[in-house]
Protein backbone atom coordinates (compact mmCIF):
# COMPACT_ATOMS: atom_id res chain seq x y z
CA UNK A 1 0.00 0.00 0.00
CA UNK A 2 1.03 3.75 -0.38
CA UNK A 3 3.22 4.69 2.76
CA UNK A 4 4.88 7.62 3.74
CA UNK A 5 8.59 6.04 3.09
CA UNK A 6 9.81 5.18 -0.11
CA UNK A 7 9.89 1.28 -0.90
CA UNK A 8 12.16 -0.22 -3.62
CA UNK A 9 11.62 -3.68 -4.69
CA UNK A 10 15.42 -5.72 -4.46
CA UNK A 11 16.94 -8.25 -6.73
CA UNK A 12 15.81 -11.65 -5.91
CA UNK A 13 14.66 -14.93 -7.09
CA UNK A 14 10.94 -16.03 -6.77
CA UNK A 15 10.48 -19.73 -6.20
CA UNK A 16 6.99 -21.13 -5.94
CA UNK A 17 6.26 -24.37 -4.88
CA UNK A 18 3.06 -25.98 -6.48
CA UNK A 19 4.03 -23.73 -9.56
CA UNK A 20 1.64 -26.30 -11.53
CA UNK A 21 -1.29 -25.09 -10.03
CA UNK A 22 -4.86 -23.21 -10.19
CA UNK A 23 -3.31 -20.24 -7.87
CA UNK A 24 0.25 -19.91 -9.95
CA UNK A 25 -1.68 -19.62 -13.57
CA UNK A 26 -4.82 -17.42 -12.06
CA UNK A 27 -2.92 -14.64 -10.25
CA UNK A 28 0.31 -15.21 -9.32
CA UNK A 29 1.81 -15.34 -12.60
CA UNK A 30 -1.01 -12.43 -14.35
CA UNK A 31 0.54 -10.20 -11.70
CA UNK A 32 4.17 -10.78 -12.49
CA UNK A 33 3.13 -10.09 -15.90
CA UNK A 34 1.20 -7.17 -14.28
CA UNK A 35 3.93 -5.59 -12.79
CA UNK A 36 6.62 -6.79 -15.77
CA UNK A 37 4.28 -4.14 -18.16
CA UNK A 38 4.58 -1.51 -15.70
CA UNK A 39 8.48 -2.06 -14.83
CA UNK A 40 7.77 -2.52 -11.24
CA UNK A 41 9.68 -6.15 -10.80
CA UNK A 42 13.22 -6.09 -9.60
CA UNK A 43 16.22 -4.73 -12.01
CA UNK A 44 17.41 -8.64 -11.34
CA UNK A 45 15.37 -11.00 -10.83
CA UNK A 46 14.55 -14.99 -11.62
CA UNK A 47 11.31 -17.33 -10.59
CA UNK A 48 12.48 -20.82 -10.22
CA UNK A 49 8.96 -22.82 -10.18
CA UNK A 50 8.57 -25.98 -8.02
CA UNK A 51 6.25 -28.84 -8.66
CA UNK A 52 6.02 -32.53 -8.50
CA UNK A 53 5.11 -32.83 -12.11
CA UNK A 54 7.54 -33.75 -14.89
CA UNK A 55 7.85 -31.16 -17.73
CA UNK A 56 10.62 -28.86 -18.86
CA UNK A 57 11.09 -25.28 -18.39
CA UNK A 58 9.48 -24.69 -21.64
CA UNK A 59 6.61 -26.66 -21.02
CA UNK A 60 5.70 -24.36 -18.11
CA UNK A 61 6.40 -21.08 -19.50
CA UNK A 62 4.20 -22.47 -22.40
CA UNK A 63 1.44 -23.31 -20.17
CA UNK A 64 1.06 -20.44 -18.37
CA UNK A 65 0.86 -18.30 -21.88
CA UNK A 66 -1.21 -20.33 -22.87
CA UNK A 67 -3.74 -19.60 -19.84
CA UNK A 68 -2.76 -15.77 -19.86
CA UNK A 69 -4.22 -16.15 -23.44
CA UNK A 70 -7.54 -18.16 -23.42
CA UNK A 71 -7.91 -15.79 -20.29
CA UNK A 72 -8.14 -13.15 -22.63
CA UNK A 73 -10.17 -14.47 -25.33
CA UNK A 74 -12.74 -15.63 -23.11
CA UNK A 75 -13.15 -12.84 -20.50
CA UNK A 76 -13.18 -14.61 -17.62
CA UNK A 77 -10.84 -14.63 -14.32
CA UNK A 78 -9.23 -12.14 -12.67
CA UNK A 79 -6.56 -11.42 -15.97
CA UNK A 80 -8.33 -8.33 -17.01
CA UNK A 81 -5.53 -7.25 -19.75
CA UNK A 82 -6.82 -6.71 -23.57
CA UNK A 83 -4.26 -8.61 -25.13
CA UNK A 84 -0.93 -10.49 -23.80
CA UNK A 85 2.39 -8.01 -24.75
CA UNK A 86 4.35 -10.49 -26.61
CA UNK A 87 7.65 -8.49 -25.62
CA UNK A 88 6.59 -8.14 -21.92
CA UNK A 89 5.98 -11.70 -21.48
CA UNK A 90 8.80 -12.84 -23.70
CA UNK A 91 11.22 -11.03 -20.92
CA UNK A 92 9.54 -12.21 -17.94
CA UNK A 93 9.45 -16.27 -19.62
CA UNK A 94 13.24 -15.52 -20.26
CA UNK A 95 13.29 -15.57 -16.31
CA UNK A 96 12.16 -18.64 -15.24
CA UNK A 97 13.48 -21.71 -14.52
CA UNK A 98 11.56 -25.30 -13.45
CA UNK A 99 12.59 -27.51 -11.01
CA UNK A 100 10.12 -31.38 -11.08
CA UNK A 101 10.64 -32.76 -7.29
CA UNK A 102 8.97 -33.92 -4.33
CA UNK A 103 7.67 -31.20 -1.70
CA UNK A 104 8.88 -34.17 1.02
CA UNK A 105 11.91 -34.99 -0.83
CA UNK A 106 15.75 -33.57 0.65
CA UNK A 107 16.76 -33.88 -3.22
CA UNK A 108 14.44 -30.99 -3.82
CA UNK A 109 15.63 -28.58 -2.16
CA UNK A 110 18.80 -29.83 -3.31
CA UNK A 111 18.25 -28.82 -6.27
CA UNK A 112 16.38 -26.11 -5.81
CA UNK A 113 20.04 -24.71 -3.63
CA UNK A 114 21.73 -25.57 -6.65
CA UNK A 115 19.35 -23.40 -9.11
CA UNK A 116 19.59 -20.61 -7.03
CA UNK A 117 23.67 -20.52 -6.59
CA UNK A 118 23.55 -20.81 -10.28
CA UNK A 119 21.12 -17.73 -11.03
CA UNK A 120 22.96 -15.97 -7.92
CA UNK A 121 26.31 -16.28 -10.37
CA UNK A 122 24.84 -14.99 -13.07
CA UNK A 123 22.49 -12.51 -12.18
CA UNK A 124 23.89 -11.10 -8.96
CA UNK A 125 20.72 -11.39 -6.91
CA UNK A 126 22.76 -11.29 -3.79
CA UNK A 127 21.36 -14.36 -2.29
CA UNK A 128 18.07 -12.86 -1.61
CA UNK A 129 15.02 -15.58 -2.30
CA UNK A 130 11.25 -15.00 -1.58
CA UNK A 131 10.05 -18.82 -1.02
CA UNK A 132 6.28 -18.34 -1.81
CA UNK A 133 3.86 -21.86 -1.07
CA UNK A 134 1.12 -21.98 -3.51
CA UNK A 135 0.34 -25.16 -2.88
CA UNK A 136 -1.77 -27.25 -0.86
CA UNK A 137 -1.82 -26.06 2.81
CA UNK A 138 -0.92 -29.79 4.23
CA UNK A 139 2.43 -28.72 2.78
CA UNK A 140 3.14 -25.43 4.78
CA UNK A 141 4.42 -26.95 7.70
CA UNK A 142 6.76 -29.67 5.83
CA UNK A 143 8.01 -26.75 3.44
CA UNK A 144 9.17 -24.45 6.00
CA UNK A 145 10.81 -27.88 8.13
CA UNK A 146 12.99 -28.77 5.15
CA UNK A 147 13.90 -25.33 3.66
CA UNK A 148 15.11 -24.85 7.28
CA UNK A 149 16.98 -28.80 7.11
CA UNK A 150 18.33 -27.83 3.81
CA UNK A 151 19.63 -24.52 4.68
CA UNK A 152 17.50 -22.43 2.12
CA UNK A 153 15.90 -20.18 4.85
CA UNK A 154 19.55 -19.28 6.80
CA UNK A 155 20.51 -15.59 5.62
CA UNK A 156 24.27 -15.97 4.94
CA UNK A 157 24.48 -13.52 2.38
CA UNK A 158 21.21 -12.31 1.50
CA UNK A 159 17.53 -12.19 2.61
CA UNK A 160 15.36 -15.13 2.75
CA UNK A 161 11.31 -14.53 2.75
CA UNK A 162 8.63 -17.21 3.22
CA UNK A 163 4.65 -16.36 1.83
CA UNK A 164 2.40 -18.60 3.07
CA UNK A 165 -1.38 -18.28 1.85
CA UNK A 166 -4.41 -19.27 3.24
CA UNK A 167 -6.00 -21.46 5.01
CA UNK A 168 -3.43 -20.69 8.23
CA UNK A 169 -5.17 -23.61 10.27
CA UNK A 170 -7.96 -25.10 10.55
CA UNK A 171 -8.99 -23.96 13.86
CA UNK A 172 -7.67 -21.79 16.70
CA UNK A 173 -5.05 -24.96 18.13
CA UNK A 174 -3.87 -25.82 14.39
CA UNK A 175 -3.44 -22.18 14.32
CA UNK A 176 -1.16 -22.03 16.79
CA UNK A 177 0.40 -25.03 15.92
CA UNK A 178 1.12 -24.05 12.67
CA UNK A 179 2.82 -20.48 13.86
CA UNK A 180 4.70 -22.23 16.60
CA UNK A 181 5.97 -24.94 13.37
CA UNK A 182 6.93 -22.19 11.59
CA UNK A 183 8.80 -20.01 14.09
CA UNK A 184 11.23 -22.73 14.59
CA UNK A 185 12.61 -22.22 11.35
CA UNK A 186 11.62 -18.50 10.73
CA UNK A 187 12.05 -15.05 12.26
CA UNK A 188 8.81 -13.36 12.47
CA UNK A 189 10.16 -10.39 10.19
CA UNK A 190 10.31 -12.86 7.58
CA UNK A 191 7.05 -14.78 6.86
CA UNK A 192 4.11 -13.00 5.25
CA UNK A 193 0.97 -14.80 5.39
CA UNK A 194 -0.98 -13.38 2.45
CA UNK A 195 -4.44 -12.22 1.97
CA UNK A 196 -5.40 -11.42 -1.67
CA UNK A 197 -8.38 -9.14 -0.42
CA UNK A 198 -5.74 -6.67 1.26
CA UNK A 199 -4.34 -6.03 -2.28
CA UNK A 200 -7.62 -4.24 -3.58
CA UNK A 201 -7.22 -0.57 -4.06
CA UNK A 202 -10.32 0.27 -2.06
CA UNK A 203 -9.43 -1.85 0.69
CA UNK A 204 -5.98 0.05 1.09
CA UNK A 205 -7.93 3.16 0.27
CA UNK A 206 -9.69 2.82 3.77
CA UNK A 207 -6.60 4.57 5.90
CA UNK A 208 -6.09 7.19 3.03
CA UNK A 209 -10.21 7.73 3.64
CA UNK A 210 -10.39 7.85 7.56
CA UNK A 211 -7.00 9.45 8.72
CA UNK A 212 -6.21 11.48 5.84
CA UNK A 213 -9.41 13.53 5.81
CA UNK A 214 -10.93 15.77 8.60
CA UNK A 215 -14.79 15.00 6.92
CA UNK A 216 -14.38 11.27 8.27
CA UNK A 217 -12.59 10.94 10.84
CA UNK A 218 -14.68 12.92 13.31
CA UNK A 219 -17.76 10.85 12.78
CA UNK A 220 -16.21 7.28 12.48
CA UNK A 221 -17.70 6.36 16.35
CA UNK A 222 -20.56 4.77 18.21
CA UNK A 223 -21.69 8.79 18.36
CA UNK A 224 -22.49 8.98 14.71
CA UNK A 225 -22.27 5.12 13.37
CA UNK A 226 -25.71 2.96 13.57
CA UNK A 227 -24.05 0.21 12.47
CA UNK A 228 -21.73 -1.86 9.89
CA UNK A 229 -22.09 -4.25 7.20
CA UNK A 230 -19.61 -6.23 5.57
CA UNK A 231 -20.83 -8.46 2.15
CA UNK A 232 -19.05 -10.44 0.29
CA UNK A 233 -21.04 -12.53 -2.16
CA UNK A 234 -20.33 -14.88 -4.87
CA UNK A 235 -22.42 -15.90 -8.13
CA UNK A 236 -20.11 -19.21 -8.51
CA UNK A 237 -20.74 -22.29 -6.58
CA UNK A 238 -17.77 -24.14 -5.49
CA UNK A 239 -16.76 -26.08 -9.11
CA UNK A 240 -13.92 -28.25 -9.08
CA UNK A 241 -13.11 -27.57 -4.79
CA UNK A 242 -15.72 -30.07 -3.45
CA UNK A 243 -13.22 -32.08 -1.73
CA UNK A 244 -11.31 -28.90 -0.51
CA UNK A 245 -15.01 -27.22 0.51
CA UNK A 246 -16.13 -30.32 2.22
CA UNK A 247 -13.24 -29.90 4.62
CA UNK A 248 -13.11 -26.19 4.73
CA UNK A 249 -16.52 -24.42 4.33
CA UNK A 250 -17.19 -20.82 4.18
CA UNK A 251 -17.05 -19.77 7.58
CA UNK A 252 -13.22 -21.14 7.84
CA UNK A 253 -12.67 -20.71 4.36
CA UNK A 254 -13.77 -16.77 4.11
CA UNK A 255 -14.28 -15.38 7.57
CA UNK A 256 -11.38 -15.37 9.83
CA UNK A 257 -9.19 -13.85 6.82
CA UNK A 258 -11.30 -12.11 4.14
CA UNK A 259 -13.50 -10.55 6.16
CA UNK A 260 -11.96 -10.25 9.35
CA UNK A 261 -9.26 -8.24 7.55
CA UNK A 262 -11.99 -5.75 6.43
CA UNK A 263 -12.94 -5.40 9.96
CA UNK A 264 -9.55 -4.79 11.00
CA UNK A 265 -9.22 -2.00 8.13
CA UNK A 266 -12.62 -0.16 9.63
CA UNK A 267 -12.20 -0.86 13.01
CA UNK A 268 -9.01 -0.01 13.97
CA UNK A 269 -7.31 3.01 15.64
CA UNK A 270 -5.40 5.20 14.11
CA UNK A 271 -1.77 4.52 13.98
CA UNK A 272 1.02 6.39 14.88
CA UNK A 273 3.18 5.99 12.04
CA UNK A 274 3.32 3.81 8.56
CA UNK A 275 5.34 0.92 10.15
CA UNK A 276 4.52 -1.79 9.33
CA UNK A 277 4.44 -3.54 13.16
CA UNK A 278 2.26 -0.29 14.18
CA UNK A 279 -0.43 -0.81 11.71
CA UNK A 280 -0.56 -4.76 12.22
CA UNK A 281 -0.80 -4.08 16.00
CA UNK A 282 -3.92 -1.84 15.83
CA UNK A 283 -5.20 -4.31 13.36
CA UNK A 284 -5.00 -7.34 16.52
CA UNK A 285 -6.35 -4.69 19.18
CA UNK A 286 -9.49 -4.96 17.12
CA UNK A 287 -9.82 -8.75 16.68
CA UNK A 288 -8.90 -8.95 20.95
CA UNK A 289 -11.61 -6.21 21.61
CA UNK A 290 -14.28 -8.40 19.87
CA UNK A 291 -17.17 -9.62 22.18
CA UNK A 292 -16.80 -13.60 22.55
CA UNK A 293 -19.21 -14.62 19.82
CA UNK A 294 -21.98 -17.74 20.86
CA UNK A 295 -23.86 -19.05 18.43
CA UNK A 296 -27.22 -17.39 18.40
CA UNK A 297 -24.77 -14.69 16.95
CA UNK A 298 -23.94 -17.12 14.14
CA UNK A 299 -26.38 -18.18 11.34
CA UNK A 300 -25.35 -20.51 8.30
CA UNK A 301 -26.75 -21.20 5.30
CA UNK A 302 -25.95 -24.11 2.48
CA UNK A 303 -27.41 -23.32 -1.60
CA UNK A 304 -29.63 -25.52 -2.73
CA UNK A 305 -31.08 -25.85 -6.73
CA UNK A 306 -32.07 -22.71 -8.36
CA UNK A 307 -31.23 -19.85 -10.88
CA UNK A 308 -28.21 -17.55 -11.33
CA UNK A 309 -29.06 -15.21 -14.63
CA UNK A 310 -31.85 -17.04 -15.91
CA UNK A 311 -29.52 -20.15 -16.21
CA UNK A 312 -30.73 -23.19 -13.94
CA UNK A 313 -28.00 -24.58 -11.40
CA UNK A 314 -27.46 -27.38 -9.24
CA UNK A 315 -27.19 -27.10 -5.33
CA UNK A 316 -24.60 -27.69 -3.18
CA UNK A 317 -25.07 -31.45 -2.94
CA UNK A 318 -24.80 -32.22 -5.92
CA UNK A 319 -21.66 -30.95 -6.98
CA UNK A 320 -18.77 -33.12 -7.78
CA UNK A 321 -17.00 -34.91 -5.10
CA UNK A 322 -19.57 -33.29 -2.38
CA UNK A 323 -21.33 -36.01 0.50
CA UNK A 324 -24.84 -35.99 -0.83
CA UNK A 325 -25.96 -35.15 2.89
CA UNK A 326 -23.55 -33.02 3.15
CA UNK A 327 -23.92 -30.43 6.13
CA UNK A 328 -20.86 -27.92 5.37
CA UNK A 329 -21.95 -24.54 5.10
CA UNK A 330 -21.66 -22.07 2.20
CA UNK A 331 -22.89 -19.07 3.94
CA UNK A 332 -22.92 -17.49 6.95
CA UNK A 333 -23.85 -14.43 8.36
CA UNK A 334 -22.44 -13.15 12.07
CA UNK A 335 -22.90 -10.47 14.68
CA UNK A 336 -19.74 -9.14 16.19
CA UNK A 337 -19.60 -6.74 18.78
CA UNK A 338 -16.35 -4.50 19.56
CA UNK A 339 -16.03 -3.63 22.81
CA UNK A 340 -13.88 -0.41 22.59
CA UNK A 341 -14.07 3.47 23.67
CA UNK A 342 -14.86 3.67 19.46
CA UNK A 343 -17.54 0.86 18.80
CA UNK A 344 -19.25 -0.22 22.04
CA UNK A 345 -22.65 -0.82 20.87
CA UNK A 346 -22.45 -0.99 17.46
CA UNK A 347 -23.03 -4.14 16.17
CA UNK A 348 -21.06 -5.10 13.25
CA UNK A 349 -22.79 -7.43 10.58
CA UNK A 350 -20.59 -10.11 8.17
CA UNK A 351 -22.32 -12.45 5.35
CA UNK A 352 -20.41 -14.44 2.70
CA UNK A 353 -21.47 -16.75 0.44
CA UNK A 354 -21.61 -18.58 -2.53
CA UNK A 355 -24.59 -18.59 -5.54
CA UNK A 356 -25.99 -15.66 -4.55
CA UNK A 357 -27.72 -13.08 -6.97
CA UNK A 358 -24.30 -11.02 -8.08
CA UNK A 359 -20.69 -11.03 -7.37
CA UNK A 360 -20.41 -8.34 -4.96
CA UNK A 361 -18.02 -7.17 -2.20
CA UNK A 362 -18.54 -4.36 -0.09
CA UNK A 363 -18.30 -2.14 3.54
CA UNK A 364 -21.54 -0.33 4.30
CA UNK A 365 -21.05 2.54 7.05
CA UNK A 366 -24.93 3.18 8.27
CA UNK A 367 -24.81 6.54 9.84
CA UNK A 368 -27.48 7.44 12.45
CA UNK A 369 -30.55 9.56 11.68
CA UNK A 370 -30.54 13.07 12.13
CA UNK A 371 -34.27 14.31 14.23
CA UNK A 372 -37.04 14.36 12.31
CA UNK A 373 -38.92 16.75 13.69
CA UNK A 374 -37.83 19.27 11.11
CA UNK A 375 -39.16 17.23 7.91
CA UNK A 376 -42.05 15.32 9.74
CA UNK A 377 -44.85 16.62 7.38
CA UNK A 378 -42.99 17.06 4.83
CA UNK A 379 -44.54 14.80 1.18
CA UNK A 380 -41.46 12.69 1.47
CA UNK A 381 -41.83 11.15 4.61
CA UNK A 382 -39.38 9.72 6.67
CA UNK A 383 -35.72 10.53 5.68
CA UNK A 384 -33.86 7.98 4.27
CA UNK A 385 -30.45 6.65 5.99
CA UNK A 386 -27.29 7.87 5.01
CA UNK A 387 -24.61 5.71 4.03
CA UNK A 388 -20.88 5.59 3.15
CA UNK A 389 -20.56 2.31 1.01
CA UNK A 390 -16.86 1.12 0.14
CA UNK A 391 -17.72 -1.07 -3.01
CA UNK A 392 -14.28 -3.96 -3.16
CA UNK A 393 -15.67 -5.67 -6.32
CA UNK A 394 -16.50 -5.76 -9.33
CA UNK A 395 -15.92 -2.25 -9.55
CA UNK A 396 -13.65 -0.13 -7.28
CA UNK A 397 -15.00 2.64 -5.41
CA UNK A 398 -16.67 4.58 -3.08
CA UNK A 399 -20.14 6.09 -2.93
CA UNK A 400 -22.20 8.28 -0.75
CA UNK A 401 -25.76 8.17 0.00
CA UNK A 402 -27.73 11.41 1.66
CA UNK A 403 -30.70 13.28 2.14
CA UNK A 404 -31.57 15.89 -0.51
CA UNK A 405 -34.24 18.05 -1.45
CA UNK A 406 -36.18 17.09 -4.61
CA UNK A 407 -36.37 20.26 -7.34
CA UNK A 408 -40.11 21.41 -6.98
CA UNK A 409 -42.21 24.01 -5.09
CA UNK A 410 -42.71 21.42 -2.10
CA UNK A 411 -40.00 20.08 0.34
CA UNK A 412 -39.74 17.02 -0.58
CA UNK A 413 -36.67 14.97 0.64
CA UNK A 414 -34.76 12.30 -1.73
CA UNK A 415 -32.13 9.95 -1.13
CA UNK A 416 -29.32 10.57 -3.50
CA UNK A 417 -25.70 9.46 -4.33
CA UNK A 418 -22.39 10.87 -5.13
CA UNK A 419 -19.82 8.10 -6.65
CA UNK A 420 -16.25 7.88 -6.98
CA UNK A 421 -15.25 5.12 -9.32
CA UNK A 422 -11.11 4.56 -9.67
CA UNK A 423 -11.94 3.93 -13.40
CA UNK A 424 -13.46 7.31 -13.94
CA UNK A 425 -10.95 9.05 -11.89
CA UNK A 426 -7.34 7.21 -12.36
CA UNK A 427 -5.82 5.75 -15.28
CA UNK A 428 -5.89 2.06 -13.86
CA UNK A 429 -3.52 -0.80 -15.21
CA UNK A 430 -5.31 -3.69 -15.18
CA UNK A 431 -4.70 -5.71 -11.59
CA UNK A 432 -5.64 -8.98 -10.33
CA UNK A 433 -5.21 -8.22 -6.36
CA UNK A 434 -1.46 -9.67 -6.01
CA UNK A 435 0.76 -7.29 -7.84
CA UNK A 436 1.12 -4.99 -4.68
CA UNK A 437 1.17 -7.65 -2.42
CA UNK A 438 4.13 -9.42 -4.59
CA UNK A 439 5.84 -6.01 -4.67
CA UNK A 440 5.53 -5.38 -0.42
CA UNK A 441 7.38 -9.34 -0.60
CA UNK A 442 10.30 -7.58 -2.67
CA UNK A 443 10.94 -4.49 -1.28
CA UNK A 444 10.49 -6.33 2.50
CA UNK A 445 7.27 -3.91 3.81
CA UNK A 446 4.89 -6.41 5.90
CA UNK A 447 2.14 -3.63 6.39
CA UNK A 448 -0.47 -6.00 4.21
CA UNK A 449 0.23 -8.87 5.60
CA UNK A 450 -0.66 -10.72 8.92
CA UNK A 451 1.53 -11.79 11.97
CA UNK A 452 1.17 -14.38 14.10
CA UNK A 453 -1.13 -12.72 17.17
CA UNK A 454 -3.53 -11.24 14.41
CA UNK A 455 -4.03 -14.58 12.52
CA UNK A 456 -4.68 -16.32 16.72
CA UNK A 457 -6.68 -13.28 17.49
CA UNK A 458 -9.26 -14.36 14.64
CA UNK A 459 -9.35 -17.78 14.90
CA UNK A 460 -10.50 -17.23 18.72
CA UNK A 461 -13.27 -14.87 17.53
CA UNK A 462 -15.07 -17.77 15.34
CA UNK A 463 -13.62 -20.60 17.56
CA UNK A 464 -16.54 -20.99 19.31
CA UNK A 465 -18.72 -21.57 16.51
CA UNK A 466 -16.70 -23.59 15.06
CA UNK A 467 -17.10 -26.01 18.24
CA UNK A 468 -20.85 -24.92 18.75
CA UNK A 469 -21.46 -26.11 14.93
CA UNK A 470 -19.44 -28.85 15.29
CA UNK A 471 -21.50 -30.78 17.93
CA UNK A 472 -24.62 -29.88 16.74
CA UNK A 473 -25.03 -30.73 12.62
CA UNK A 474 -27.68 -28.79 10.90
CA UNK A 475 -30.92 -30.03 10.36
CA UNK A 476 -32.60 -27.40 7.86
CA UNK A 477 -30.08 -27.99 4.79
CA UNK A 478 -30.08 -26.33 1.98
CA UNK A 479 -32.01 -23.70 3.08
CA UNK A 480 -31.55 -21.35 0.45
CA UNK A 481 -32.27 -21.65 -3.34
CA UNK A 482 -29.16 -20.44 -5.79
CA UNK A 483 -29.60 -17.08 -7.11
CA UNK A 484 -31.72 -15.88 -3.58
CA UNK A 485 -30.22 -13.76 -0.67
CA UNK A 486 -29.55 -16.32 1.42
CA UNK A 487 -31.34 -17.97 4.03
CA UNK A 488 -34.31 -16.58 6.35
CA UNK A 489 -31.98 -17.25 9.51
CA UNK A 490 -30.04 -15.01 8.23
CA UNK A 491 -32.59 -11.92 7.59
CA UNK A 492 -33.48 -12.57 11.23
CA UNK A 493 -29.93 -12.58 12.61
CA UNK A 494 -30.11 -8.51 11.67
CA UNK A 495 -33.79 -8.01 12.33
CA UNK A 496 -33.84 -8.72 15.70
CA UNK A 497 -32.04 -5.31 16.19
CA UNK A 498 -34.34 -3.54 14.06
CA UNK A 499 -32.04 -3.53 11.08
CA UNK A 500 -32.09 -5.27 7.44
CA UNK A 501 -29.50 -6.00 4.77
CA UNK A 502 -28.54 -4.01 2.15
CA UNK A 503 -29.46 -5.79 -1.33
CA UNK A 504 -26.77 -7.85 -3.35
CA UNK A 505 -27.04 -5.78 -6.67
Amino acid sequence: MASARQRCATCCALVIFGAGGDLTKRLITPALYNLAKQNLLPERFAIVGVDHNERTTDDWRNGLHDFLEETVKSGKGEFEAKEIDEKVWGELASKMSYIAGDFLKDETYANVRECLQQLNDRQQLEGNAVFYLAAADRFFGPIVDMLGKSGLAKEDQGWRRVVIEKPFGHDLPSAKALNARILKVLREDQIYRIDHFLGKETVQNIMALRFANGLFEPIWNRDRIDHVQITVAESIGIGTRGKFYEQTGALRDMVPNHLFQLVAMTAMEPPASFDADEIRTKKADVFKAVHPLTPKDAVRGQYGPGEIGKQKVAGYREEANVDQNSGVETYVALRLNIDNWRWAGVPFYLRTGKRLPDRWTEIAIHFKHAPLALFRDTPGGTLGPDWLILQIQPEEGIRLRFNAKRPGTEMHIESVAMDFKYSDWFNQPPAVGYETLLYDCFAGDQTLFQRADQVEAAWAVVQPVLDAWGKEPPKDFPNYASGSAGPKCADELIQRDGNSWRSVR
